[in-house]
């Protein structure tokens, strides 16, 4: 049976892109911009605030862990940030790989390790569309051991380093998701919590190129058509159709990428009769035809 969130987040293929320690005293706030990376950070002492445009700030304490899967704007700060909301600190880099944040003097008050993530898949902003726009896991072991892995790797020179920090930052994102149990906001992670609601993403994951319908989905799923079609809405926030285009489209740009697969193998592996027939359907979703989007990522369609 096929896992959604693993598809998911393999087919983003995350690379480690910075890994550090930060110390802050005093006040201090840091901002950022990261133009949709990753960001993930964990508090290992002492506390801070976490500014993310659009939420109510967060405090962040000892054994905190949080994920944003596309950072835009945001700041981190000491808990009584500075008086003026534009004044921003420079981190002072201490030693590699460790930075200063504040009062250089004064006794640590927050220790955390900080890192960044990019995603190289062609695709990214369509995939991360599919996870919660930021994740807060409080006290989990099996993170604090992902994260220990992480920190070690990242600071040794060890042959097969890179391929290492690619799985550790997989498993971290999987294990940080489905921390969280139901998530307040529709999306996927709130889908796979229903069963029910979970087997039907399965089951369209699983057999992309079936014909499927609400109508045999719902008797897979033993629910009765309005009933799945209401339940799949509320908790993904999308119908089961739509769902089903958006990860037919997000397997057929992942396809168009590969050297030695035909506009016709691509049209019957995500369940269209003809390349054609793909082709609209992939223009009208994408924006940018499907011959055009090969040869964007400078492969040339057969």
């Amino acid at each position: 049976m096929s896992d959604p969130l693993a598809d998911v987040i393999t087919m983003l293929k995350l690379r480690a892109v910075l890994s550090k320690t930060v110390t802050g005293a005093g006040e201090w706030r840091v901002r950022r911009s990261d133009y949709g990376q990753s960001f993930y950070c964990a508090i290992l002492e002492g506390a801070c605030r976490l500014e993310i445009e659009g939420h109510e700030p967060l405090t962040l304490v000892a054994g905190d862990f949080i994920l944003i899967p596309a950072a835009y704007n945001f700041a981190m700060t000491s808990l009584a940030p500075p008086a003026f909301h534009d004044a921003t600190t420079t981190p002072v880099e201490t030693s590699p790989g460790h930075f200063r944040l504040g009062s250089q003097h004064d006794a640590v008050e927050m220790v955390a390790l900080i890192g960044h993530c990019a995603a190289d898949a062609s695709n990214a902003n369509l995939l991360v569309s599919l996870l919660p726009a930021f994740v807060l896991v409080r006290n989990e072991p099996r993170l604090g051991l992902l994260l220990q892995l992480l920190k070690d790797e990242a600071q040794a020179r060890r042959s097969g380093k890179e391929m290492v920090l690619t799985r550790i930052i997989e498993l971290l994102f999987i294990e940080a998701i489905r921390a969280t149990g139901t998530l307040a906001t529709p999306g996927l992670m709130r889908g796979l919590s229903d069963a029910r609601i979970a087997q039907a993403i399965r089951l369209m994951h699983q057999e992309p190129a079936k014909r499927w319908t609400v109508k045999a989905l719902a008797e897979r799923c033993a629910l009765s058509r309005s009933a799945l079609f209401a339940r799949f809405t509320a908790l993904t926030g999308v119908t089961p159709m739509a769902y089903l285009l958006s990860w037919r489209m997000t397997l057929a740009m992942q396809l168009l990428n590969q050297r030695d697969t035909s506009m016709a193998g691509i049209a019957e592996r995500t369940g269209y009769n003809s390349a054609s027939a793909f082709s609209v359907a992939f223009t009208r979703y994408v924006g940018v035809p499907s011959g055009k989007y090969a040869q964007q990522g400078k492969i040339a369609p057969n």
